[in-house]
């Protein structure tokens, strides 16, 4: 089963299933977006990759999918705006005349004690961590309907599931994540769409890189597997979910954390 294999087999056991199929991955060209973007590239897909400001994180993306033989076209979105979401959507439908494959990856986060968080604070991570996955699923779904076929995988977090001490905004969005897909796969399972979310723990992203040293070893110390995760085991769980065979998967939570939470 892809779950299972290694990241070059998944590759190249499903090059011939998702060939030509069209990918958005909001927030793909950093971090675990990256990697989804670079695992989707090397399959074969096209990768319509949205970013919100740093230009030069998109520009070695786009080297890095081309020097692996992929495709993939950037695009500037604030998907905290629908009308941005559903220009995005349209913008890669009259480019490549379908979309296949919506991973919603994007997120911020501001922590801060729930005595301390500003009520701009709250809104402006729930505007893009919840609201901005809503307003991207608007903007597939009547076209992913209309071909009676789509994969959407939404990246939540271990956060979501566990809460945390400062990130009440982030925890209760990637929570959201959760019974939005529910209902979602609910809503799309006769339609030929699946839904799904992946919850990853820890990983080593920038986000990661900011963490005190010590406060990331007391992390390191309580996660079973004894390290961070790599971006790279996150989206070899994507690409299992996106896998022609995994049809019969939908309205899941697929944990990425080392056995943290179980």
């Amino acid at each position: 089963m892809l779950l299972v294999a290694p990241l070059a087999m998944v590759s190249q056991g499903v090059i011939s299933m998702l060939e030509k199929k069209v990918a958005m991955v909001t927030g793909g060209t950093r971090g675990i977006g990256r990697a989804i973007t670079l695992a989707l590239a090397e399959s074969g897909v096209h990768v319509a990759a949205g970013y919100v400001s740093n230009g030069e994180a998109a520009e070695e993306t786009k080297a890095l999918v081309a020097a692996a033989g992929g495709s993939l076209s950037l695009h500037q979105v604030d998907i905290g705006d629908p009308d941005d979401c559903v220009k995005f959507a349209n913008e890669v439908i009259e480019a490549y005349g379908r979309i296949d494959y919506l991973i919603n990856n994007a997120g911020i986060n501001i922590d801060r004690t729930v005595r301390r968080m500003t009520v701009e604070e709250w809104h402006s991570v729930m505007r893009i961590n919840i609201s901005g996955c809503f307003y991207m699923v608007k903007g597939v779904i009547e076209h992913m309907i209309s071909r009676k076929s789509g994969r959407i995988v939404n990246i939540s977090s271990i956060i979501g599931q566990t809460g945390n001490v400062g990130q009440a905004n982030y925890a209760t969005a990637k929570s959201g994540m959760f019974g939005l897909s529910k209902t979602l796969a609910l809503e799309l399972a006769h339609k030929g769409i699946t839904v799904n979310c992946v919850a990853p723990g820890f990983i080593s992203t920038d986000m990661m890189a900011s963490v005190p040293e010590k406060i990331l070893e007391e992390i390191v110390a309580r996660i079973p597997v004894g390290r961070l995760g790599a971006p790279e085991e996150v989206a070899f769980a994507v690409m299992g979910l996106l896998d022609d065979r995994s049809g019969y998967i939908t309205g899941a939570v697929i944990p990425v954390n080392g056995g943290l939470d179980m």
